[in-house]
């Protein structure tokens, strides 16, 4: 057991050495040891202060935290049939692992005896609050529960954490198993050359001549906004929208259809069981909105606004599809090629004359050199730090006295075996424990199109935007200042509020005088013309309605789908879904799609009745951005304001505290539609 890396007590993972045969025998053991770490502390007769009770914990946790979180990462980034088999035994085993300490009734009575103790108000506000946190907690866990309740919300909570992990294997096994090889470059007339260059690596690694297309996002992407090719756009979204469904080229064999009916089922009854209506109200125990109605309410007011704009839009869309295009019927494989058509010939702006001016380690300095900017801290690349693949960089974060406060691991490109998206993780979290400080470290993932033809990987100006913004999500872990893990950096902060520094930093994607920072030609290191910024500029609002009522689709179909569960009629999403599109929609796409099928952040992310957190999220972090507008946006004393109310301070106080701390006033909603510039 000794030489098991993932009970090791190292800085940092040692990847290269952990194998799957490792993951079950750790478990197990880290298990075995917070058992009996919490059997002391809940012993009759043992101390009831925050040192002995709630220190202890977060000191026990911490270890089974740091040694799941390396496996957990690997299963995203470097999935194989055994790695996702060990995976999956030991992810049942820690859910219930999980809800059993949460039902355990003398660790409860033992934090309550914390908060009821005389001690309690000489507390600081961290340890007030993960005491707070962790009552709550108890009680979303169903301590309360009597049998055969208990027992069944345990079997609950281990059945969605399996069908979870089920539904997102089955997104990324449909999204790998459909390509289209060719052979004949006319087919892929439209496509630039940097969208062909992905596509011939494609190729390569299937050891094929020409081109491969799939359904990895730098392949659907310029397929479906750049070839001419109106039958391969159509197979292509056809593939995509068609994922782990019924339908489409792999129709049922990566179904998802029966894990959403279950995971609905479970999510009702789980919730009923502690006492909520729906999984939408018991979403919102965790959350800034304190009901159903107000999100809905939310929802439905930026659809009145954006509906009218997005209704224009696609009119004037059809118009030039039709006169322009030919395209008599504008079917949704033709949105993305027709929207890109007309913003060139509207803003004279095309993504690959801008993609020269982001080489990926252009943008990577210029990122850390907005950061350094704002907050005075610096970041340098480590070349001894062991990784999972060679493309993985990993940096220390360095505070203005040169001294290593964090690090993160940067994974950037898109490959077989890694799910799609982009996200931040934790790998370790910010632990003090006596004399010893435990540093933050984030993961930090994204799927970019890789380097090609001897240039380096360039970014479209989406990507850049993607990039800042999980980087915001990496800074709000890294810079956080609370020792305790339960409630520092992203950890116990509202799900709806969790948005807000990542958001926040993409507008610096935008500003001229960040963007002087990094955008510069990759050969003649010329900087971005300013004729092209301002139509950068003049396009940046361009379909802001229907980009607004997608969003609206996808979080009033969430937080619908809790909301309404009934358990006699079961679901039924696609019935929901058009309802939704009833009311919010501009463009029906085909009955034939299957967009919930693969909605991974819903069914597999933890976004479950919480997908509106984007744009809830998105009025805090347009409102926080106007103060630094107001002060030149790269400015030292406001970035040094925002990190220590909002991002240095975790869960130790409501989100919407941290916000007033910062903007000196509430949130006012008009900021979101300025953003989009539908005021």
């Amino acid at each position: 057991m000794d030489s098991n890396p993932l009970l090791a007590e190292n800085d940092l993972p040692t990847f290269s050495a952990i194998r799957p045969e490792h993951i079950e025998p750790a478990v197990d053991a880290l298990i075995a040891a917070e058992k009996a770490a919490i059997e002391a502390i809940a012993a009759p007769g043992a101390p009831r202060d925050f040192a002995h009770v709630m220190l202890a914990q977060e000191r026990v946790g911490q270890r089974l935290s740091r040694s799941w979180a390396p496996v957990s990462h690997l299963h995203s980034v470097a999935d194989s049939e055994a790695l996702r088999k060990a995976h999956g035994a030991a992810e049942e085993k820690l859910t219930d692992h999980g809800i059993e300490m949460g039902q355990n009734r003398e660790l409860y009575t033992a934090v309550q005896a914390v908060a009821d103790s005389p001690a309690f108000a000489s507390l600081s506000k961290a340890e007030k609050a993960s005491i707070e946190h962790a009552l709550r907690d108890f009680r979303l866990s169903g301590v309360a529960l009597e049998e055969p309740a208990r027992s069944r919300f345990r079997e609950i909570g281990v059945e969605l954490s399996r069908l979870s992990t089920d539904f997102s294997n089955a997104v990324l096994d449909a999204t790998e198993a459909w390509h289209e090889h060719i052979t004949d470059e006319r087919d892929l007339a439209g496509i630039p050359p940097s969208g062909r260059a992905v596509l011939r690596e494609y190729a390569k690694e299937m050891d094929l001549e020409g081109y491969v297309v799939t359904l990895r996002q730098p392949s659907v992407q310029a397929v479906l906004t750049y070839a001419e090719n109106r039958e391969l756009r159509e197979r292509v979204y056809w593939a995509y929208q068609t994922r782990a469904s019924d339908q489409g080229p792999n129709a049922g064999k990566f179904d998802n259809s029966e894990r959403i009916e279950t995971i609905m089922a479970l999510r009702h009854e789980a919730a009923q069981l502690l006492g909520f209506a729906n999984a939408a109200e018991e979403s919102l125990a965790t959350k800034m909105a304190t009901s159903p109605q107000e999100v809905l309410d939310f929802l439905g007011d930026l659809a009145r606004r954006a509906r009218p704009v997005a209704q224009e839009e696609l009119k004037e869309l059809r118009r030039f599809a039709s006169e322009d295009l030919k395209l008599d019927n504008l079917e949704p494989w033709d949105v993305g090629f027709a929207s890109e058509r007309l913003r060139q010939l509207r803003y004279a702006l095309d993504e690959e004359q801008l993609k020269p001016y982001f080489p990926l380690p252009s943008v990577i300095e210029g990122l850390f050199a907005v950061t350094q900017r704002l907050y005075g801290i610096t970041l340098a690349q480590r070349a001894d730090v062991d990784t999972w693949h060679p493309d993985v960089a990993y940096y220390d974060v360095l505070n203005a006295e040169g001294n290593v406060f964090a690090g993160a691991y940067v994974d950037l490109y898109a490959r077989s075996g890694k799910r799609g998206g982009a996200w931040m993780d934790v790998c370790v979290a910010r632990f003090r424990d006596g004399d010893s400080l435990q540093l933050p470290v984030a993961f930090l993932t994204c799927n970019f199109a890789p380097p090609s033809d001897g240039k380096p990987a360039l970014l479209t100006h989406d990507d850049v935007v993607t990039l800042f913004h999980e980087f915001g999500h990496g800074l709000h872990h890294l810079l956080t200042e609370v020792d305790l893990p339960s409630v520092g950096g992203i950890d116990g902060v509202e799900w709806d509020a969790v948005e807000l520094p990542s958001q926040f930093m993409e507008n610096f994607a935008w500003d001229r005088k960040a963007l002087d920072l990094f955008a510069r030609h990759y050969q003649t290191g010329e900087v971005l013309p300013e004729e092209m910024y301002q139509r950068m500029l003049a396009a940046r609002h361009y379909h802001a309605g229907l980009f607004l009522v997608r969003q609206l689709e996808f979080a009033l179909f969430d937080f619908r789908l809790h909301l309404e569960y009934d358990p006699a009629r079961g679901a039924r999403p696609m019935d929901v879904l058009e309802k939704v599109r009833h009311d919010v929609a501009v463009m029906h796409p085909p009955a034939w799609q299957r967009f919930p099928h693969a909605f991974t952040h819903v069914f597999s992310g933890g976004y479950s009745a919480g997908y509106y957190s984007y744009l809830w999220a998105e009025v805090l972090s347009a409102d926080a951005f106007e103060r630094f507008e107001a002060a030149g946006v790269l400015d030292r004393t406001t970035g040094d304001a925002f990190r220590r109310e909002i991002l240095a301070v975790g869960a130790t106080r409501p989100a919407l505290e941290s916000f007033v701390a910062f903007r000196g006033r509430e949130p006012q909603p008009a900021a979101l539609l300025r953003s989009y510039g539908l005021a």
